[in-house]
């Protein structure tokens, strides 16, 4: 069934807390519209677990509505390369929104001080909508899991489409050699994560890795049909939904997009069909 929006707060864990007040001097100055003067920020956190932590703020002027934002912000401590890139998010979410019909909550600052609330992170709309965080859908009609699908993959195709250079994301990554690219920071990633006083190593895990390595799509290496923008974690889970209605109203976590291999996107999409099928 689905999950409203709303439905996902929850008070902020103790351990990412933020200085609401540096916060709110923050948004008051860079957030086109924020209520002025404001009370207190009322903060909360979304429960639906997401690697960079995301928080609801609420805000009034006297007398005004409430209005709601969403912050997303790095997570405090070492962390991967190349991961948690929220600089990244901003860029294409603000190009998609300025540019394109991808339906994208639309973004207003991005702020690179970590002075501020302790990591980089940005603020963008607000979506009331669907969520459907489990991806068998279960509960769900057949008739309408069909059209939540066929939704889903209408906007992939509106995102596969887009003239990169057109909306300025040219240079958002390299076109060529995606998956080898992919598996070898995968690889390294797992590497750096495991073993030597870290959790163990598992051989199967390896011997997956060096498959991966050995078995690369031979059109990996072109710069032609099929490269193009990749979302890299399209999955139902990651759109919001209408209300009341089976389209798509919002394409979050951008985290790992970049410029490659679209029919990665369109696999990792069918993945989770695969995987239900496979546990009935």
């Amino acid at each position: 069934m689905a999950t409203l929006t709303s439905e996902l707060l929850r008070p902020v864990h103790a351990a990412q807390a933020l200085d609401e007040a540096a916060l709110l001097r923050y948004a008051a100055a860079h957030v086109p519209g924020f209520p002025t003067p404001a009370p207190a920020l009322a903060l909360t956190q979304f429960g639906h677990g997401q690697s960079n932590p995301t928080y609801c703020i609420q805000a009034s002027a006297p007398g005004g509505e409430p209005r709601r934002y969403v912050l997303r912000k790095k997570p405090a401590g070492a962390i991967l390369q190349s991961a948690h890139a929220v600089e990244r998010e901003f860029q294409v979410l603000k190009a998609l929104g300025a540019y394109t019909d991808v339906p994208v909550p639309k973004v207003f600052c991005l702020c690179t001080d970590a002075s501020v609330i302790g990591t980089p992170f940005y603020i963008m709309e607000y979506l009331e909508g669907a969520l459907y965080l489990n991806n068998k859908l279960t509960g769900v009609t057949p008739e309408k899991r069909r059209n939540i699908y066929l939704a889903a993959a209408k906007t992939l195709a509106a995102v596969h489409k887009i003239d990169t250079t057109a909306v300025g994301l040219h240079k958002y990554g390299r076109r060529d050699n995606y998956c080898k690219r992919q598996v070898e920071r995968w690889g390294k990633q797992y590497l750096h994560s495991t073993g030597e006083g870290k959790p163990a190593r598992y051989q199967k895990m390896l011997d997956l890795i060096g498959w991966l390595k050995e078995n690369i799509p031979e059109e990996d290496s072109s710069t032609g049909l099929g490269t193009g923008l990749v979302h890299g974690d399209y999955r139902v889970d990651n759109l919001v939904f209408h209300p009341t209605e089976d389209r798509v109203i919002g394409v979050l976590d951008w985290e790992l997009s970049t410029l490659g291999n679209q029919m990665c996107d369109v696999a990792y999409s069918c993945m989770m069909a695969f995987l239900n099928w496979k546990s009935t």
